[in-house]
């Protein structure tokens, strides 16, 4: 009881003294944080009516006030309304004849990086566009005929030089072209400079100045790194407004660009891209733009993948148009090679155990220096920059990529250093880089599709969109066997050659017989092989002999007909080639005539 008696007659603790500490660390904590603190100004009589309280009895029930004062304590909702703050100057309290300074908020401390971010991202966002396009796409099996036209709309945005960026996809077989900007009712007419296949990047151009009125063009970033954070802004589906999703780079290496065909550097973010945002920007925490975006993937395993074309490969294809005037494409060394993971591989070629490279398999016979390197030479380096045992060069710290990055940052008609090994020998050659000339191209440049009828037999030329049109988007499932290995590994042998097919035959009495014949390769035209569509037209024009005779690729058929029966139409639009089954015509009395395009 004793004890009990002294606990409850000590004196009271110095309230001024705890309140002013309180009152400066609370002080201190302000102007180090920028934010304004609340001061609970009632502390001091809690204390002194607790005090007060502990000379008395306890109160019944068994609780001490020590209890009491620590539930209250530890309840934010019991604490609230003892809290205020003050944005105003300090204010001071009298209390029991003491004075209490209340803590003042130092005012936060402005950043200015961040506002002229805020700022360049506010103005970049003004630079998006929204594209509509009409198309009008050939008909490949009717060439002599258009489809239907049909609307689409997509994302943009302007750059220098009252230019304008979007995907080459989104204009592709472009009718009419307008643009729309953010909060605009208007749409322009726009005009289509340039469309880069391989790179999907089309460029731009609006000759009203109206257009360009308070619109600032928008600046580019540095490649971002891996976990960066990146906005995508655009015009996707579900709505007429701008939409914005947010996500981070995650993995950076070649892609496959579905559009051209090709692999070329690209991003891969977590962020939404949905169809219209392609073209669209992509901007870092900056407001810099960092990419376009221009493709995702769609599977059931996959969630939230999207692909950016990055400022590398745009700024490329903008460099490219100011140096030519014209967009001329990514240039390709001209070989095939194969990894020299293998150590018994690599001691066949003579390498030494400290030498690494890659093995040439091929080479296009339509490069422009395919006379220096020979099969079963060993790339070592290229621009001096060593090449791995499996084809990847130094990119960044702790990345690796694949050597054609390097390849991709040159120009059509640059030279590169090519260091080999050859029977032991270290050579090297100064080799000159083109474009990639494909035996079945990858698009026809907007242009309408060549075709050639005689006899009711419609040659026409072979290409990507032409495959995608007769059997649809999984061609390279349901297209014929023969077909698809000409398009994954045949090489062109020139530059102008062509594969020339009959696509199909337009039933008449002169062909019985031949009706079933669809998309066979024609090899050559009496007994001399053609190399593209043109070449076909004219040895059928200048043909003096009775009979026409096409050798195709189809067990080495005979198909002819007589000359004097037929009335040529040749559109020379496309051109193609075939190969060994003839199919012959004779020359006599009737004429056939089919229609023009």
């Amino acid at each position: 009881m004793g004890d009990l008696k002294r606990k409850r007659g000590r004196k009271p603790k110095n309230v001024v003294a705890e309140a002013n500490a309180a009152a400066s660390a609370s002080t201190s904590t302000a102007v180090d944080d920028g934010a304004v603190v609340a001061v609970p100004t009632e502390a001091t009589n809690q204390d002194s009516q607790t005090h007060r309280r502990g000379r008395g009895r306890p109160k019944k029930g068994g609780n001490h006030p020590e209890d009491d004062r620590s539930d209250m304590a530890a309840s934010p909702e019991r604490r609230a309304p003892r809290l205020y703050d003050r944005n105003g100057a300090g204010d001071s309290v009298a209390h029991n004849g003491h004075v209490i300074v209340e803590a003042v908020a130092a005012p936060p401390q402005v950043r200015w990086e961040s506002v002229a971010a805020a700022a360049t991202a506010a103005s970049s966002m003004d630079a998006v566009v929204k594209v509509f396009c009409v198309h009008t796409e050939p008909n490949f099996s009717l060439p002599w005929q258009r489809k239907r036209q049909y609307s689409s709309s997509s994302s943009g945005f302007i750059i220098g030089g009252r230019r304008i960026l979007t995907n080459a996809h989104s204009v592709e077989h472009h009718t009419q072209v307008k643009l729309k900007k953010r909060g605009s009712d208007t749409k322009y007419l726009a005009t289509v400079l340039a469309i880069g296949t391989e790179c999907d990047i089309a460029m731009l151009a609006v000759s009203d100045d109206e257009f360009w009125e308070g619109v600032s063009p928008v600046e580019f970033g540095d490649l971002p790194a891996l976990q960066d954070a990146v906005t995508v802004v655009g015009y996707p589906i579900g709505g007429d407004t701008i939409s914005v999703t947010s996500g981070v780079v995650s993995r950076m290496e070649i892609l496959s660009y579905v559009h051209g065909s090709t692999e070329l550097l690209g991003l891969q973010i977590d962020a939404a891209i949905n169809s219209g945002n392609s073209g669209g920007p992509a901007f870092n925490d900056k407001g810099k733009c960092v990419g376009i975006a221009f493709q995702s993937l769609k599977h059931e395993d996959v969630e939230n993948i999207g692909f950016v074309i990055p400022t590398p490969v745009i700024m490329h294809f903008i460099q490219d148009y100011e140096k030519n005037g014209e967009y001329t494409g990514f240039p390709i060394l001209g070989v095939e090679w194969q990894k020299m993971e293998n150590p018994d591989l690599r001691s066949s070629t003579g390498m030494s155990p400290d030498q690494k490279g890659v093995r040439i398999r091929r080479i296009e016979p339509t490069a422009p220096d395919s006379h220096l390197l020979k099969p079963s030479d060993v790339i070592l380096s290229f621009d001096g920059v060593d090449i791995a045992n499996d084809g990847t060069v130094p990119f960044r710290h702790g990345e690796r990529i694949g050597f054609s990055y390097l390849i991709s940052q040159k120009y059509t008609g640059d030279y590169a250093l090519v260091r080999v090994l050859r029977n032991s020998k270290i050579l090297e050659f100064n080799i000159k880089l083109d474009t990639h000339k494909r035996l079945i191209p990858a698009h026809i440049n907007g242009r309408p599709p060549s075709y050639y009828i005689i006899g009711g037999f419609v040659f026409s030329a072979v290409s990507v969109p032409y495959l995608r049109s007769e059997y649809g988007k999984d061609y390279e499932f349901d297209a014929p066997v023969k077909l698809l290995d000409k398009l994954m590994h045949a090489m062109a042998q020139s530059i102008d050659e062509q594969l020339v097919v009959v696509s199909q035959v337009l039933v008449a009495d002169i062909n019985i017989g031949y009706e079933d014949i669809v998309n066979t390769q024609v090899h050559a035209f009496n007994g001399k092989p053609i190399t593209n569509l043109k070449s076909l037209a004219s040895m059928v024009e200048s043909c003096e002999e009775e009979f026409l005779k096409f050798d195709l690729e189809c067990e080495l058929w005979s198909y002819r007909l007589r000359r004097q029966r037929l009335q040529l139409k040749i559109f020379l639009r496309c051109i193609v080639s075939l190969q060994p089954c003839p199919m012959i015509l004779r020359h006599e009395s009737q004429l056939l005539r089919f229609g023009s395009p």
